[in-house]
C-alpha cells in the first residue's frame, strides 16, 4: 500500500508510529500492542528499526501483519548504521516481498556495543535515499527526518536545511519531523525550509509525554524545548500516573488541534506502543478530523 503525499486536498491524517522489541521475550506483548494501534484504523502507520538492523526482521513482521490484517499502510525504517549496500539491497528486496511500499530513511543512532566505524557504505541518510531510488525506481514511497530545532550535529540551523535540502533533492517524497512541543518553533521551520525551495510535505511529529520520566529522554534524544506550561503540568502531575497519562494526552491534543488550525494536514504520533494513548488522541479528535 503506497502512500501517496502529492495532494491531500485539506484533508487532516493522524498516523501513529510503534517500535519493535530488542529482545524476542518481549515480542508478543509489543506485537499486541502494535495491532491494539492499527486496529483504531489511522491513516498510516510507520514502525521503528533498531540500532544497526537488530530489529529488522521484527520490523518487517510487524509491518505485514498490520497491512494484511487491518489494511492500514506501514512506512518502515531504514537505516545506514552497519549497512553495507547489499545489506540494504537485501532489506529493500524483503520489503518488497512483505508488501511493503513505504520507507523512512534515515542515518541511525550507533549500537552501544558496535565495534568499529559504523558507517560502512552510507554515512548520512540523503546517501541512503539516493541507493533506495537508484535500486528501487519509484517503487517505494521515501520518507526523511527533519528537525524543527536543529539537527544535534549541524552547526547551526542554516546547515542543516541546506543538508535536508540535499536529502529531498536526493528523492525525499516526504519529511517528517522529530518530536516538538511548541508549535510556534514548527510554523518557523515550515517558513525556512519553503524558503529554501523544500516543497515536498512535512509531517508534524508529536510526542504525548504520559510519564514524567519521559522528559529527561525526550530532551536528550532532540533536544526539544519544553514550554513553561509543559515544565507546570510534569511538576503538578508527575508523581499520579493517571493523571498524568491523561494531562500528557489533554497536551499533545491541543497542540494537534493548533497544527490543525493552521493548516497542518499531516500528524504524526510518538505512541510508545500504547494503544490506549493512541485512542485517546483519535476521540478527542473524533469531529474534528471526521
Amino acid at each position: 500500500m503506497k502512500l501517496n503525499y502529492k495532494g491531500n486536498n485539506g484533508k487532516v491524517t493522524l498516523s501513529f508510529e510503534v517500535f519493535p522489541p530488542k529482545q524476542t521475550a518481549n515480542y508478543e506483548t509489543v506485537y499486541q500492542a502494535a495491532m491494539g494501534v492499527a486496529a483504531l484504523k489511522p491513516h498510516h502507520m510507520s514502525v521503528t528499526y533498531g540500532a544497526g538492523g537488530s530489529t529488522r526482521s521484527n520490523t518487517f513482521k510487524i509491518a505485514e501483519d498490520i497491512q494484511n490484517k487491518y489494511e492500514v499502510p506501514v512506512i518502515a525504517h531504514l537505516t545506514c548504521v552497519g549497512a553495507s549496500k547489499e545489506d540494504t539491497h537485501l532489506a529493500l528486496d524483503a520489503m518488497k516481498k512483505a508488501g511493503i511500499r513505504n520507507i523512512l530513511a534515515l542515518r541511525g543512532d550507533k549500537p552501544r556495543d558496535f565495534e568499529g566505524d559504523p558507517f560502512v557504505d552510507f554515512k548520512y541518510a540523503t546517501e541512503l535515499v539516493k541507493e533506495i531510488r537508484d535500486y528501487s525506481g519509484d517503487y517505494f514511497c521515501i520518507g526523511g527526518a527533519c528537525y524543527p530545532e536543529g539537527h544535534p550535529d549541524a552547526f547551526n540551523k542554516a546547515e542543516d536545511i541546506e543538508h535536508l535540502k540535499e536529502k529531498v533533492d536526493a528523492g525525499c517524497d516526504f519529511l517528517t519531523t522529530q518530536m516538538f512541543f511548541d508549535n510556534n518553533i514548527f510554523y518557523n521551520f515550515l517558513y525556512k525550509i519553503k524558503d529554501k525551495g523544500i516543497n515536498v510535505p512535512v509531517t508534524a511529529g508529536i510526542m504525548p509525554i504520559t510519564r514524567a520520566n519521559q522528559v529527561e529522554n525526550a530532551i536528550k534524544l532532540s533536544g526539544s524545548n519544553m514550554p513553561e506550561r509543559f515544565r507546570n503540568l510534569v511538576d503538578h502531575f508527575g508523581t499520579n500516573p493517571a493523571a498524568m497519562q491523561q494531562a500528557g494526552i489533554a497536551y499533545a491534543t491541543d497542540q494537534i488541534i493548533d497544527l490543525i488550525a493552521n493548516g497542518v494536514e499531516y500528524i504524526h504520533i510518538y505512541s510508545m506502543n500504547k494503544p490506549e494513548v493512541a485512542e485517546g488522541i483519535m476521540n478527542n479528535l473524533s469531529e474534528i478530523i471526521k
